[in-house]
C-alpha cells in the first residue's frame, strides 16, 4: 500500500512538474539559455551569432561591457509587429562598478524610432548629478513623441533645478534659491506641479551635486553667484563645499567640508566610492591645490585626488575609468589613481566641457561656446556630431528610450540627437523674458519620462517618447529576474516576480514594432551590457502573473 501511495505521489508530482514547464514554454519565439552557447532553444532557429561573449561553467554568458553582444539575424518569426510579447531572463550586476550597465536586449530602429529596449540606467556626469543609478527602463516606440513638455512645476521659488536625481522611488530636485535670506534645497516631487520640501541642509544658496551612494542620497553645497548666467549676484554669500547624506523627510547628516572649497559641483559613485568635483566659479582659479577632485573615505573624512591643472567640476564614468570634465580650456581628463590624472582633450573648438553621455556604446561630450556634441574616440580624439540648432552651450543629456536627449543655453531648448550631425528640437523649456540666458540644465528618467530642470523659472518639465515603464528603486546587485511585457494597451515590469511598474494605457495599434536591424542582446542603443545573462526568452504573449512565478522561482 505504501509502495504504491508512493507511486501515485511521485505521478503526480511529475505530472505538476511537466504540465509547469509546458505552460513556461507556451508560446516561446526565442530562447537563449546562454548556458554553453548562444543557439535558441525555442525550435524557431534564431541561433545568435557571438561577438566576443564568454560562456561560463556555472551556466550563464558574461558580457564585458565594452564590446561584447549576441547578434540575432532578423527573422520574421521575431517580428514582433502590432501583437503582445514578452521578454524574461535572468541577470547579475557586479556592486562595485566602473562602468555603465547598459542594454540588455533591444531590437530598434533609429532612424524610423521603432522597436523596443529593455536597459538599465546609472547615468553620471549630467552635468552636476549622477541622476539615475542602477534603474531599469522597459519601452517601446514607433516614432511617437509628445507634441510638447509638460510643466511639472516649480520647486520654492528657485532660479536654478541643478539636479535631478531618482532615488527610493522618487524623483527628488536640488536647486539654486539665490534671494537674501534664502539658501538651496533639495525638493520632492509629488505629481502634477507639486513638490514636497525635503528642508535646506547648508547655508549656501545652492544644493548642486548630488548621487545615490550605498543606499543613501548625498548632496553637496555650493556658493553661486549668478554671473555666469547672466543673472543679478546673489547677495547670499556663504560658502558652500559640504557634503550631507539625506535621513528623509527634512533631516540632513553633514558628512564633511571638503578642504577649503566653496563648491561641491558634482557628485559620482565609481567602484564603491563617492567622488566629488569642486571647481565652479573663477574663485578657485587663485586655490590650484584644492580645485580638483576629492573622495570620500568615511564621515568628515575626504582625501585629495589631486587637480590635473584645471578645474574638474563634473565627472563621468566609462568604460572602466572615471573622467573629469572642466570649463577651462575644454579639459577633459582620464583619473588614474592617486593623484594622477590624463588628459584625454582638448575637446576641439570648445572652451568648456558640461556634460556626458554614453550613445550607442561610445562616450558624448556637451560643450560650449559651439553648443555642439562630441564623440570620444580616445586620447585627443574626438568627432563632432554636429551643432544644436544655433545654440551656445550643450548642458544635461540623458539616452531614453532609444534616443540621446540634451539641453542647451541659450534658449533652454532639449534636442534629439537623429545621427549623422542631425539634431532636431523637442520644444523650448523656459520663455522668461528680457534675460540673456536659458538653460536647460540637468535630465533624469523617471516614471517613464524624460523630465529637465531649467535655469531662470526655475520648473521642472517632462516629456513622453514612446511608452516607457521604469524601475524608480536601485537594483541591488547580484542575481535578479526581469520580465518585461507588452499586452493589448499597457506595458508591465515585474522583477523578481513582483510588478514593480505599469505604464498609462495605449492603443497598441498605433505601435507596429518590426523592424529591418538584428536583435540585440547585451547591446542597444545606450551600451554594451556590463554584467551576466542567462535564460533569456521572448513569447508571443503578455505572460501571466502566474508564469512569471514560476519563471522566477526556476533558476535555470
Amino acid at each position: 500500500m505504501n509502495a504504491l501511495r508512493t507511486c501515485v505521489i511521485v505521478a503526480a508530482v511529475t505530472s505538476i512538474s511537466i504540465g509547469t514547464w509546458a505552460r513556461a514554454d507556451e508560446g516561446l519565439i526565442g530562447h537563449w539559455k546562454l548556458a554553453n552557447d548562444a543557439r535558441d532553444s525555442s525550435g524557431h532557429g534564431h541561433h545568435a551569432i557571438v561577438h566576443g561573449v564568454k560562456f561560463r561553467t556555472d551556466r550563464n554568458a558574461v558580457f564585458d561591457g565594452i564590446d561584447d553582444w549576441l547578434e540575432v539575424p532578423v527573422s520574421k518569426s521575431l517580428s514582433l509587429g502590432k501583437r503582445p510579447f514578452s521578454i524574461s531572463t535572468w541577470i547579475h550586476t557586479d556592486e562595485q562598478l566602473d562602468d555603465v550597465l547598459g542594454d540588455v536586449i533591444t531590437c530598434y530602429d533609429a532612424d524610423s524610432r521603432t522597436g523596443f529596449t529593455l536597459s538599465l540606467m546609472n547615468y553620471a556626469g549630467v552635468t552636476s548629478a549622477q541622476s539615475n543609478w542602477r534603474n531599469v527602463l522597459f519601452g517601446i516606440d514607433a516614432g511617437h513623441v509628445d507634441a510638447e513638455w509638460t510643466d511639472c512645476g516649480r520647486p520654492g521659488t528657485n532660479q536654478q533645478v541643478k539636479s535631478l536625481v531618482v532615488f527610493g522611488g522618487s524623483l527628488y530636485a536640488a536647486v539654486w534659491e539665490p534671494g537674501e535670506g534664502e539658501s538651496g534645497r533639495v525638493y520632492r516631487y509629488s505629481g502634477g506641479s507639486r513638490w514636497e520640501d525635503c528642508g535646506a541642509p547648508d547655508k549656501a544658496n545652492s544644493i548642486t551635486g548630488m548621487a545615490v551612494f550605498q543606499g543613501k542620497l548625498y548632496a553637496g553645497s555650493e556658493l553661486y553667484s549668478g554671473g555666469g548666467s547672466s543673472l543679478p549676484l546673489s547677495p547670499n554669500q556663504n560658502h558652500g563645499g559640504t557634503v550631507y547624506r539625506y535621513e528623509g523627510g527634512t533631516r540632513w547628516t553633514n558628512v564633511g567640508k571638503v578642504a577649503d572649497v566653496r563648491s561641491i559641483s558634482g557628485l559620482t559613485n565609481y567602484k564603491g566610492k563617492l567622488y566629488a568635483g569642486t571647481g565652479t566659479t573663477g574663485a578657485w582659479r587663485d586655490t590650484p591645490r584644492t580645485r580638483g577632485m576629492y573622495r570620500f573615505d568615511g564621515n568628515g573624512k575626504w582625501t585629495s585626488c589631486g587637480c590635473p591643472d584645471l578645474r574638474v567640476v563634473h565627472m563621468s564614468v566609462y568604460n572602466g575609468h572615471l573622467f573629469g570634465l572642466s570649463y577651462d580650456a575644454a579639459g577633459f581628463f582620464r583619473y588614474d589613481g592617486g593623484t594622477k590624472w590624463t588628459r584625454l582633450g582638448p575637446v576641439p573648438d570648445t572652451n568648456q566641457v558640461y556634460s556626458t553621455a554614453v550613445y550607442e556604446g561610445r562616450l558624448h561630450a556637451g560643450t560650449w561656446p559651439t553648443g555642439s556634441v562630441f564623440r570620444y574616440e580616445g586620447p585627443q580624439k574626438w568627432i563632432n556630431t554636429g551643432r544644436l540648432g544655433e545654440e551656445k552651450e550643450v548642458m544635461g543629456m540623458a539616452v531614453y528610450n532609444g534616443k540621446l536627449y540634451a539641453g542647451t543655453l541659450p534658449l533652454a531648448e532639449v534636442y534629439r540627437y537623429d545621427g549623422q550631425d542631425k539634431w532636431v528640437s523637442t520644444g523650448r523649456l523656459d520663455k522668461t523674458p528680457d534675460v540673456r540666458y536659458r538653460r536647460a540644465w540637468v535630465t533624469a528618467v523617471y516614471n517613464g519620462k524624460l523630465f529637465c530642470g531649467v535655469l531662470p523659472s526655475g520648473h521642472v518639465l517632462s516629456l513622453e517618447a514612446g511608452k516607457c515603464v521604469t524601475y524608480d528603486r536601485a537594483l541591488s546587485a547580484g542575481w535578479h529576474h526581469l520580465v518585461a511585457t507588452k499586452s493589448d494597451n499597457k506595458l508591465s515590469l515585474y522583477i523578481d516576480g513582483k510588478n514593480v511598474s505599469n505604464s498609462t494605457s495605449f492603443d497598441s495599434t498605433q505601435f507596429n514594432l518590426s523592424t529591418q536591424g538584428p536583435l540585440k542582446i547585451g547591446f542597444g542603443q545606450h551600451d554594451y551590457f556590463n554584467g551576466k545573462i542567462k535564460d533569456l526568452r521572448i513569447y508571443d504573449h503578455a505572460l501571466s502573473q502566474s508564469e512569471i512565478n514560476q519563471l522566477s522561482q526556476t533558476d535555470q
